[in-house]
């Protein structure tokens, strides 16, 4: 990993996510960017100066190496260019979950999310990660599920972890049984690699993430990882996409989110 990019709009919600990208980029060995987006040039160098002086405070403060990019543009547009540009490996978002029309429009840390090649890991406060850190790792009955698994290796340089592979049964053979499939197959790629993990099933009905989420908080779990919905449209934010739920949790759990890939058939028939 060579970058980590946080957006940086001078909040405390963004001072939370630059500490979470220096907890992980210390033991990457990465650097991280603190970006931060104005709506005109001509705010640029006020912004600079400030983020000089930020990036020093907390490179000294956080042992951690920054630097700052100052760029035109929108959070929909610009976070994915620089991702690219950058040659990033993943984004720390700070957020102040889903308030007032973002309700019914949706989230804007999920609408920023979409589409991006790199995972986003979504945080509402300071680190509070335990030894070893507890990953729920929801897994359902699509091939998607098993994206998430190329992240578990590299986790594991960052902090001990345990996995808690989370599956739900009773909706019928078409469903359960691809379930089994995909949860037997993450045990074994878990295996052997060597990272310590558990499987739980609940036969609850009802929305797998939301039970997912219920899990993670009744057991106090540090990190909950899901994908996006492939394909998301502008009707899911107004129904509100499962995705909103989680990533705007009220118990603050950080949401560590993938982006399926648009080749992933290919990718995991070859796994």
């Amino acid at each position: 990993m060579e970058n980590i990019v946080v957006p940086y709009d001078f909040t405390d919600r963004a001072d939370c996510a630059v500490r979470h990208a220096a907890h992980i980029a210390r033991n990457m060995k990465a650097e991280v960017i603190l970006l931060h987006i104005v709506k005109k040039a001509a705010q640029s160098a006020e912004a600079e100066n400030k983020l000089q002086g930020l990036c020093a405070q907390f490179a000294q403060d956080l042992k951690t190496d920054f630097r700052f990019i100052v760029k035109e543009g929108t959070i929909f547009d610009t976070i994915n260019e620089v991702v690219s540009d950058e040659n990033s490996q993943l984004v720390v978002m700070g957020t102040h979950g889903m308030k007032g029309m973002q309700k019914i429009t949706g989230s804007w840390a999920l609408k920023v999310i979409v589409g991006c090649h790199v995972p986003y890991l979504i945080v509402q406060k300071d680190p509070e990660y335990s030894t070893p850190t507890t990953i729920l790792f929801p897994v359902d009955y699509k091939i998607e599920s098993k994206e998430k698994l190329k992240w578990m290796p590299i986790l594991s340089y960052v902090n001990k972890i345990k996995v808690v592979l989370f599956g739900q049964q009773g909706n019928g053979p078409m469903y359960d049984n691809p379930t089994r499939a995909n949860m037997n197959f993450c045990k074994h790629y878990l295996d052997d690699h060597n990272i310590e993990n558990d499987s739980v099933w609940v036969d609850e009905k009802g929305s797998f993430l939301e039970l997912s989420l219920k899990y993670c908080e009744e057991h106090k779990m540090d990190i909950i990882m899901i994908t996006t919905t492939r394909d998301i449209a502008f009707h899911d934010y107004i129904l509100g996409a499962y995705e909103q739920t989680v990533i705007s949790n009220s118990a603050g759990i950080p949401v560590f989110v993938v982006n399926p890939r648009t080749d992933v058939k290919m990718v995991y028939s070859n796994f």
